[in-house]
Formats: structure tokens, sequence, C-alpha cells
């Protein structure tokens, strides 16, 4: 008797792979409640909050105490958004959270640790200063819990845009920022050889915008566990060849940036904060601050010998030996960290502005913000176009603090908030307030459900890289992140039309 042949089994599906998981990591809709809810991570807060108050509770160096009420509450304000995010089940993007805290170490601290600056004002001047920052906070806090909004569902926020070699694609943008920030720090004469120097602006803002999506994106994948070994290696040494570049112009503001956006990709993604690496790093960039006076009283002057590529190990090394050494009297009674917290002060701007308006000047009504429809004009049609930092330099001219020759070669960061006040008093803090937590909560709820790599998650992404750039005017922050924008959501359009 005959039987029929048994059929072989079919052959076992093929694994996945690496490039496959990670893009089903990244594609997939972020849906509140889809990660196991963590409270390692409020815990952290909570107790670090906590630690704060009582710190400056009993060594706050103020002279009155409304002053300390003051400072506290700007504190405790600025830390709230974030501990209710980090307690949530619900994880959106902490654009406005990271936003709200920069007052922590913009206002509060400088008020509570005695910034030396703030001797030059009448106690009265630093209180309504105060209240203007905790007028902000709550009004921007109240919005952002009030206003409702729905996810969006249209292609733009829910369509991935990048389907296949995503790990190539990030590797080619973090070593292509790599070479751009080479070529335009020590070979730009070369670089702009063949390239019209008017093209600057677009290659900054293009190659940065690539970079802060491959940093943010490989950060969240570091911290959720799904990068593979030499993609996190080659990512690394990117990093830190790019954060050695940035600051060898010694303004550490870009290094300092870098270091942010990655500590909050990946504090996003693995809901832990990376205690060895900040206690790695926070000194390293606090004897770099330490140290940047001294190297640019060598290097920023005519005479001063021209720092080349190979010159960078030593280089380095001169100014680490500079920053582990106190250069005058004043300095020796703070530490290094005491001093690169005092240097990101905006309440002194804030106490300015305040003593002179509206008693000594009337208020500007509006002068800094005309600027900001013409910043969005490109200049390739308005050949003539204010520069990006017209609003600062007017309220650097307006407030006694430049000329005119001085704001061509050197900027002043004055911060929303003072310019707020500058046009319209505390009815400008308010309505600021309103605006930050209503656009906030409005597109970060938006795209909750959105991919990481559709249009609408590297909106996100350019955002929250955004919510940190807190010594901008209003104008430059809303026109240089319309240029990131466009850099990098132009990117992945290009990228798709070679069919990627």
């Amino acid at each position: 008797m005959m039987f029929p042949p048994t059929p072989e089994p079919p052959p076992p599906p093929p694994e996945p792979s690496v490039d496959a998981e990670i893009v089903d990591y990244l594609n997939a809709p972020r849906k509140p409640g889809d990660a196991a809810h963590d409270q390692s991570l409020f815990l952290y807060g909570l107790i670090g909050t906590t630690a704060l108050v009582l710190y400056f509770a009993k060594s706050a160096h103020v002279d009155d105490p409304f002053h300390l009420y003051l400072g506290l509450i700007m504190l405790c304000l600025g830390c709230l958004p974030a501990l209710l995010w980090a307690k949530g089940d619900a994880k959106p993007f902490p654009i406005f959270e990271t936003f709200m805290l920069t007052t922590v170490n913009a206002y509060a601290i400088p008020l509570l640790s005695g910034h030396q600056q703030l001797g030059f004002y009448h106690p009265d001047t630093i209180s309504t200063a105060a209240l203007g920052v905790i007028l902000f906070q709550g009004c921007a806090i109240g919005c952002y819990l009030l206003v409702r909004a729905r996810p969006k569902r249209t292609p733009f926020w829910t369509d991935p845009i990048v389907t296949d070699k995503l790990s190539r694609y990030l590797s080619y943008g973090m070593a292509l920022t790599s070479l751009y920030t080479l070529f335009s720090l020590f070979y730009r004469d070369l670089l702009f050889k063949f390239l019209p120097n008017e093209t600057e602006g677009i290659l900054r803002a293009a190659f940065f915008g690539i970079g802060i999506v491959a940093t943010f994106l490989a950060a969240r994948r570091w911290g959720a566990g799904t990068i593979a070994r030499p993609d996190l290696i080659f990512f690394v040494v990117n990093f830190v060849i790019q954060f050695i570049l940035q600051c060898a112009s010694l303004f550490l503001v870009g290094g300092i940036s870098m270091i942010v956006l990655l500590l909050l990709g990946y504090v996003s993604a693995a809901r832990r904060v990376p205690f060895i690496a900040l206690i790695l790093v926070l000194p390293l960039i606090a004897v770099l601050h330490n140290g940047k006076s001294a190297l640019r009283a060598k290097y920023w002057n005519s005479d001063a010998p021209q720092i080349g590529v190979t010159d960078l190990p030593s280089f380095y090394a001169e100014w680490i030996q500079s920053g582990l050494q106190s250069h005058d009297d004043d300095e020796r009674q703070k530490g290094s960290t005491s001093k690169l917290l005092e240097r990101t002060s905006l309440f002194h701007i804030m106490c300015l502005v305040v003593s002179v308006c509206p008693e000594r000047q009337d208020y500007l009504y509006g002068e800094t913000y005309k600027y900001i429809p013409g910043q969005f004009v490109p200049r390739f049609f308005w050949p003539d176009k204010p520069v990006g930092h017209i609003s600062t330099n007017k309220l650097s001219r307006y407030f006694g603090l430049q000329t005119e020759e001085d704001t061509k070669t050197t900027t002043i960061g004055f911060g929303m908030l003072a310019e707020a006040y500058a046009n319209f008093g505390f009815y400008g803090l308010g309505a600021l307030g309103l605006l930050v937590g209503t656009m906030l909560k409005k597109v970060t709820t938006w795209g909750s459900e959105s991919p990481l790599v559709s249009y609408g998650g590297l909106l996100l992404v350019v955002l929250i890289a955004w919510s940190f750039q807190v010594e901008l005017t209003l104008s430059i922050w809303l026109s240089s992140l319309f240029q990131a924008c466009v850099a990098v959501l132009g990117v992945p359009m290009f990228v798709r039309s070679f069919g990627a």
C-alpha cells in the first residue's frame, strides 16, 4: 500500500535583522501606558528636588528672607513639571518639562546662591524680578495642565519615513556632522573655496540638524537597549570628536548642548539617570569652564597663535591645566561647579530690565517682536535682511550694555523672560507663559503617538533640542528652530527620493 510522501516542514522564518528591530522600535506608535510603569525616576527626582530645597533653605546667600521664599518657589515650580512627567504612566517627549527645568539654573539658583551681580540692585528690584519669573512659571504650568489636545492621525504625524537601513543612515549622519564641524572650524577656506559664503548658514543648519536627529535617536536606542555594539562605539567616537571640535573655539555652549541632548534622549527611553556618566562628565565641564577665560585671553587676540587639528592634544592639556588652577582671589572662594552655574544665570539680566523699565526708560511695546516675521524670509530673497540676533542687539543697546560696534562681535544672552518684561512688563511675562504652555502642550500631544522617525516625531526631536536654548530671544529662537526643522525634515525627503 502506497502512502503519499510526508511534506517537508516549511523553512523557519528568517530572524529579523538588527535594522528591522530598530525600525520596529522607532516606528512603533508611542501610546500612553505601553511601557511598564517605573517610579524610580520620579523617586530620584523627588529626592534631588527635596535635597536642593533643604540645602538652599539652610545655606542660601540672601539678605532678605523674602528672597529665600521666592527662590524656593521658583525652584519648586521649575522642577514640578519634570516630577509630574516622571510619575505619570504617559511619557510624551519632555519638551515643556525641559524648558521649565531651565528656569531653575537660570533664575532660581542664581538668586539663592547670591549671584555677585545682584549686589548692584535694590531688594525691591530683586523681589519684582523673582515675582515676574514666578508669574511666568505659574501661567505656563497652569496652561499646560489645563489645555486639551488629541494625537494627530494625519500622515505627517503617523507615517514612518525611514523603513530600512536605519542604523546606516544614522551613522552617516554622525560622520557627516563630524566632517562638517572639522572643516568649518579648521579648514574653512578650503570648504568655501568652491562654495559661496552665502551658503554657510544653510550648511550649518543642515549638518547640525542632521547631527541633532542622529544624536537623539542613537541616545534613545542606547537607553532602550536596541543599539548594536558596533553602532554604539561608532556613535560614541563621533560624539566625542564633535564635542572636542565644538569646544575648541572656547565656546562651551555647543558642547554642553550636545551633552544635554544626549542625556535627554537616553533618560526619555531608559527612564533612569546615568549617574556614573554624570559624575565623570560634570567635573570635566566645570574644569573647562574654569580655564576658558585664561585661554581666551591668550588665543583671542590678533597676535594669538593659530590652532590646528594636530595642536588639539596640547591645547586641551593646557586648557585642563589652566582649569585646575585658581586665577584670582574671588575665584578661590568658589568651586568650579558653582561658577559654571553662575555663568548660566539670566536672573541678573532680569533684574537689570526690571530696574530700568518703566521708571527710567519706557517699555518697548513689542519693538523686539516686530523683527520675527522678517527672520523667516531667506536671505537669498532679502540680501539686506537684519542679522539673526537683531532683537538681542536692540536690547543690549537699549539697556546700555553694548554699543552698535560691540554688537558686531559679541552677543549677550537676554532670554525670553527679560525680553517679555522689557516689552510689556508683567503682562508680557504672563502672555509668554500662556503661549509657551499652550503651544508646547498642543505639539507634544499631537505627536504623543507618532513614530520617532515620522515627520512629526522628528519635529519633536528638534523641539527638545531647542527647549534648553534659554538665552535666546523669541525671534532668534523661532527663526533658528525654523531653519533646523527645514534641514531635519528635508533630509528624509532627500533620502526617500533615492529609494531609502
